[in-house]
């Protein structure tokens, strides 16, 4: 391993590629070790063998047999057995009669002498074999016995030198050593394609880099108040965090899984992708408001994937609600105070010219209509923020000149005054934004009480919903971007209307334009 630069630990890659390359190293050798040692075994076996076979081929032949009752053997049997030696590439071919003494032998000048070596159970008619140093060193020998009928009556010794068979050996290793040789370097040859592909993998970090990244990057991911969720380039999930799973209400095998198979909204998809999502934009998965910003993961000029932030705005989405109502009723009221100034100051004028009952009568019935209104509001609605709502609207549908028509009354306590301030809300601003370009301009609001629940029905005079539009804008968390606060206000009625058990039905209006139907459900009711 070459030195560490400036304190860095190695890579893994090269770990890896070091520890590759020492096991090829051990493996190699411990080849080369094993397959010496069992070719020097089976090259001394091969030879006694071969010296078994020879030596019972001589005891067998009748030139043997015949020469044993010459005056001078050796006569004969030398010549033979010479001719047996080389033509069988063994080292010697010893006749000796039962005394040891020798017939035959590679050196004449030991023939007359007695045989150097154990003759085992060859005199009682055994084959013997042994490694043994003669008079020609070293050497793998058979002794077997001659026969003559049943009686043995010489024997031959058949020997080849542990020389001849290390010399033939070598060339054996040799080829062993080549085959070594060729292994090793296909070993480097891997070890260095699988180090390349790793130090890929892990973009050179060394182990301590890999483990201090993993155990940081999990405590942050779970610290975090954020739901993350990471997307590789197929679509898959490949990391996520608690946050995230919450808000999505995603299963414990998500990770590996495509996003496409988690029955998410398909705006929400379609953001994850990357493809449409931008900074801080508004979403709905099931009952939530999501705050949603995705962006592409980028290594080294490759786009690998995305990272998508999810933040739960559902309360404050609420909240900002109630706080455009209040808005909504402070606009209404600073008009009324412009247009009540304008009032008072035509009283005092009138009063000015003397004309003083003309001046009772217009203030009377100013008063009588604010009443009016008031009393038919606070009549069919209780709840004061309800009610305070409903005021804003009227005043607010007087300056669009919008006729605004209340009928009916909502049972009081059965509804959370938040969740009828949502669906009032968003429901009357869609209206009055439908008859903004009507010439006469009219919504109906009709309350009452259902099958021990509220029923809200919004109906208005302008172009109304097509089949399509209706179905898209009641399908389940689908939304458009949030520009100025607008865009997802039909999603919150559905998902109100979820949430309390009940339904939201889009129609067409007895006036020609859109009508919504919403009923909800108390909580007791429903479970």
């Amino acid at each position: 391993m070459r030195a560490r630069r400036g304190g860095r630990e190695p890579s893994v890659a090269r770990q890896i590629l070091v520890l590759q390359l020492l096991v090829v190293l051990v493996l190699v050798t411990a080849s080369i070790a094993l397959a010496t040692y069992d070719a020097r075994r089976d090259a001394r076996s091969a030879a006694t063998d071969r010296a078994v076979v020879v030596a019972e081929a001589v005891a067998d032949s009748p030139t043997v047999l015949g020469a044993l009752d010459d005056r001078d053997p050796s006569e004969v049997l030398q010549p033979y057995a010479e001719d047996v030696r080389l033509d069988t590439h063994v080292d010697f071919v010893v006749v000796m009669g039962l005394d040891r003494t020798r017939f035959s032998h590679p050196n004449p000048d030991n023939i007359g002498k007695p045989f150097v070596g154990d003759l085992g159970d060859a005199p009682q008619g055994g084959v013997f074999t042994q490694q043994y140093t003669g008079s020609l060193g070293p050497s793998m020998r058979s002794v077997v016995p001659v026969f003559d009928g049943d009686r043995v009556v010489a024997m031959v010794s058949v020997g080849i030198t542990v020389s001849a068979i290390d010399k033939q050996l070598r060339g054996d290793v040799a080829l062993i050593l080549l085959s070594a040789l060729v292994v090793l370097v296909a070993g480097m040859v891997g070890a260095a394609l699988v180090a390349r592909r790793l130090r890929r993998q892990t973009h050179g970090m060394g182990e301590r880099e890999i483990t201090r990244m993993y155990e940081y990057y999990s405590a942050v991911l779970h610290a975090v108040r954020e739901g993350l969720l990471l997307i590789d380039d197929q679509g898959q999930v490949q990391l996520v965090n608690d946050e995230a799973r919450r808000l999505l209400e995603l299963p414990d095998d998500v990770v590996g899984r495509s996003i496409h198979d988690l029955a998410l909204a398909p705006g929400l998809v379609a953001a994850a992708l990357g493809r449409t999502a931008e900074a801080d934009d508004i979403y709905l998965a099931g009952d939530r408001v999501l705050v949603v910003s995705s962006s592409p993961a980028i290594w080294e000029g490759r786009e690998v994937g995305a990272v998508v932030t999810l933040r739960d705005h559902t309360e404050l989405r609420s909240v900002t609600g109630e706080l455009d109502v209040v808005r909504g009723l402070t606009e209404s009221l600073r008009s009324q105070n412009h247009e009540s100034a304008n009032r008072l100051h035509t009283v005092v004028s009138l009063i000015e010219m003397g004309r003083t009952q003309e001046a009772v009568d217009f203030a009377t019935e100013e008063l009588q209509l604010a009443q009016l209104l008031t009393d038919r509001v606070v009549d069919a609605v209780g709840d004061p923020v309800v009610a305070a709502l409903l005021l804003g609207k009227s005043a607010e549908a007087g300056e669009r000149g919008v006729e605004l028509r209340l009928t009916g009354a909502v049972p009081e306590g059965l509804v959370p005054a938040r969740d009828l301030v949502t669906v009032l809300g968003n429901l009357l601003d869609n209206a009055f934004d439908a008859v903004a370009g009507q010439p006469e301009r009219r919504v109906d609001v009709e309350l009452s009480g259902a099958e021990g629940g509220v029923r809200v029905v919004v109906s208005d005079n302008g172009p109304g919903l097509s089949d399509g539009d209706a179905a898209r804008a009641l399908e389940r968390g689908w939304s458009t971007k949030a520009s100025a606060g607008r865009g997802v206000g039909l999603t919150l009625v559905g998902q109100v209307a979820r949430r309390h058990g009940g339904t939201v039905r889009v129609g067409r209006s007895p006036l020609g334009g859109a009508e919504f139907t919403v009923r909800l459900f108390p909580t007791a009711a429903r479970t």
